[in-house]
């Protein structure tokens, strides 16, 4: 995937931003903080593939700033040997995009969970979104709030019964896919933990988009809620759940490549067995399309059971970034003169109040 044009402008989504002054390896990357995450946690996976991939990158790692909510995987900045800072619960998205927009020199990322992402810090994030700010976005999804210990969270099932539903969740979750994509994000991913090369390449292709990148990634709690992935883990199983997108290629899974997507007669995107569609059938995924709706359609196939789940890229566009308006914006008034700051203040949207 890292190699594929995803169909970006010439302007990459790394300029700007200072190059290392040498190679540099993951150990450059990390910090002297000692790595606090409760034994199994999928965290560690994570942290470990972002590790080991920033130096593809070729940044400086002064000019990387990771900002963080609250949650475990808020932890996320302590154990990279870059800038960052653990902020307050939901508000990441509204402090890197400050950072962002003041800052073109920075490659700005986001570690977010989604109890942090989706409940308190929902409105932040789905304007972040439509902003189309340039910043990655990674949202650690374990489906449980594993810091305050158990509790359900946004992505929790129905029927979930956790301290907080003792009877069961009646909340219908987020799909936080479909969520980013309702908002017109201009790119768009899930990756699971455990999957180290799906992982990276998602990673990196985010790293080169200019805009907002969403990267939801599947994320085990080994102490309260075990096992929640095991479907899309296991081998021999995991073949006919996963649909892994490629650009540009037909999607078709399982073991043999015996199971594809295709669209039904009434238009809808559906799974159906490749010797009974026929490969001429098959969908050939296209992260490019304009218009959401194709990609919102794929981050709508499977369900709760998590019979079919889609990873790779769904979305990749390109759309004016808010950041860079902001400075244009910044440039033209400078160059109009200096403002009559007098003027502005005693301007015809003022009143005199008088007893």
């Amino acid at each position: 995937m890292t190699a594929i044009d995803l169909g970006m402008p010439a302007r990459g989504g790394l300029d700007g931003v200072p190059a290392a002054p040498g190679p540099q390896t993951a150990k450059d990357f990390k910090s002297d903080q000692e790595v606090r995450w409760c034994p199994g946690c999928g965290d560690y996976a994570v942290l470990a593939a972002v590790q080991s991939f920033m130096p593809q990158l070729g940044l400086a790692k002064e000019n990387v700033v990771f900002v963080s909510g609250i949650g475990c995987s808020s932890r996320f900045p302590y154990y990279m040997d870059t800038y960052g800072m653990h902020s307050i619960h939901g508000r990441a998205p509204a402090i890197a995009t400050g950072l962002a927009t003041a800052r073109e020199d920075l490659s700005v990322w986001v570690v977010t969970g989604d109890g942090d992402a989706l409940s308190i810090g929902g409105n932040h994030l789905i304007h972040t979104l439509r902003r189309n700010v340039n910043l990655k976005i990674l949202l650690f999804n374990n489906q449980i709030y594993g810091l305050t210990k158990g509790q359900y969270s946004p992505t929790s099932e129905v029927g979930k019964v956790t301290k907080s539903t003792p009877m069961g969740s009646l909340d219908t979750p987020f799909n936080p896919v479909s969520l980013a994509l309702g908002a017109e994000a201009t790119f768009v991913a899930r990756a699971l933990d455990s999957d180290r090369k799906g992982l990276t390449e998602v990673l990196r292709a985010a790293a080169e988009h200019r805009g907002t990148a969403l990267v939801e990634i599947y994320q085990n709690c080994p102490i309260f809620n075990e096992g929640a992935f095991d479907a899309l883990k296991e081998p021999g199983v995991r073949e006919r759940h996963i649909i892994g997108l490629r650009h540009g290629e037909p999607i078709r899974f399982g073991a043999d490549g015996e199971l594809g997507v295709v669209r039904d007669a009434d238009g809808r995107l559906a799974v159906r067995p490749v010797a009974e569609a026929g490969e001429e059938a098959l969908v050939v995924h296209d992260a490019t399309e304009a218009d959401p709706a194709y990609a919102f359609a794929l981050s709508r196939l499977g369900g709760q059971d998590r019979a079919h789940t889609v990873t790779g890229v769904f979305r990749s566009v390109s759309r004016p970034v808010y950041d860079d308006q902001v400075r244009d914006q910044l440039a033209r008034a400078r160059d109009a003169g200096e403002p009559d700051l007098d003027a502005l203040l005693r301007g015809r949207d003022t009143w005199t109040v008088t007893a």
